[in-house]
């Protein structure tokens, strides 16, 4: 879940908004000033609407607190945090890599919902007393205490990975040692818990024709989609285990000059020999850089001959690379994180090979038939 619209940043985290946050946000303003109009019919609508987004801009901060909160007890154990989004289910906190401890998991999931609760008690007392009762700014203050116990509460379920999955993951992992199993026993947990509340909210929605079954089934399905994800990265991390990159990568890409034109690169080198990347270097060989199909995109063919592989390779000094050693679930996180479909793999400061996903793809497609032979 990656951000489309960046916000800017907080304790240098970047937070950004997925699109489909403004079809949650209109919805949420909307009920709302339904929700105010009905309570309070003596105030006029303008006010009452200013009141909606009022609430719902401010039920979105304390969204942003909650993930907040995850990313800095993640970064205070020295694990990076390279955004937060907020999208139509809440929000997500893009933790760069797992816990290395159950406490540390136990305490990254718990302070969320802490954090939530913590906000609709501060909500809720300031909202008891008399003379806000009938006033615009104790209605606001009901409703986001009343929402942020809501969602501590929801994220407290242990459904692998809701918050509460996530400290049931962590007590496992406590228990047994083997954040592998724990994760298989949560991420499991996570797929019954998925589906009961897709069953209730169809239920809902067809037996007592309540619309909000359909959000509850969403939701349901989401976490399902979550928890059978997680469940497959574990095997996932199981068949990689032990294995370097310098065991599955392939020799360095082929050499060509930066001075060569994208219209010649594309005729008699991408397509003539099929290979994914091309090193880059300079009149005197010295590697500058890395170009591949994806660097083509954006680039129109009417300007191919104009271009040259130096205009749109990108520089060695802006590539992300890792050595043979590396293990090869952490070149796979490495990849993921960045959007990347290979890494140079260098070693002793030259270009030892490539690593590519379906390099990766092809060796686990090997592992799975070599386990059911």
């Amino acid at each position: 879940m990656r951000s489309q619209i960046k916000l800017g940043r907080v304790f240098g985290i970047r937070i950004g908004l997925h699109y489909s946050w403004f079809l949650i946000g209109f919805l949420i303003v909307i009920s709302l000033y339904v929700q105010f109009r009905t309570t309070y019919p003596e105030w006029n609508a303008s006010s009452t609407l200013a009141l909606a987004i009022a609430t719902g801009i401010l039920f979105f901060v304390s969204l942003l607190l909650h993930e907040l909160s995850h990313s800095l007890v993640a970064r205070s154990q020295g694990i990076p945090v390279r955004e937060i989004t907020l999208f139509a289910l809440g929000g997500i906190s893009q933790i760069e890599r797992g816990s290395t401890t159950a406490k540390t998991e136990f305490w990254i999931a718990f302070v969320g919902p802490l954090t939530s609760a913590c906000i609709g008690l501060i909500c809720q007392a300031l909202s008891r007393p008399s003379a806000l009762q009938s006033e615009p700014l104790g209605a606001m203050l009901g409703w986001l205490g009343y929402i942020n116990f809501a969602l501590a509460i929801f994220n407290m379920i242990p459904g692998y990975p809701l918050d509460g999955g996530r400290v049931l993951r962590a007590a496992i992992w406590w228990g047994t040692g083997s954040v592998s199993r724990a994760t298989r026993w949560a991420a499991r947990i996570g797929q019954v818990v998925a589906s009961i509340l897709i069953a209730l909210g169809i239920f809902e929605f067809f037996a007592l024709a309540a619309v909000g079954g359909l959000w509850l089934a969403f939701i349901g399905w989401f976490l399902l989609m979550a928890a059978s994800e997680s469940y497959l990265e574990t095997g996932l991390t199981r068949s990689l285990e032990g294995v370097s990159v310098g065991d599955v990568m392939s020799p360095a890409c082929q050499t060509i000059n930066g001075n060569v034109a994208v219209q010649h690169f594309v005729e008699d080198e991408l397509l003539r020999t099929g290979s994914r990347c091309f090193i880059v270097a300079d009149d005197d060989g010295r590697v500058i850089g890395l170009v591949t199909p994806h660097d083509l995109q954006g680039l129109h063919s009417s300007r191919w001959a104009a271009t040259t592989l130096r205009d749109i390779m990108r520089p060695l000094r802006d590539l992300q690379t890792v050595g043979p050693e590396t293990p090869l679930i952490a070149a796979l996180v490495l990849m993921g994180g960045h959007d990347l479909n290979q890494l140079p793999v260098v070693a002793h400061g030259d270009l030892a090979g490539m690593i590519s996903r379906s390099e990766v793809l092809n060796y686990l497609r090997t592992h799975a038939e070599l386990q059911q032979a």
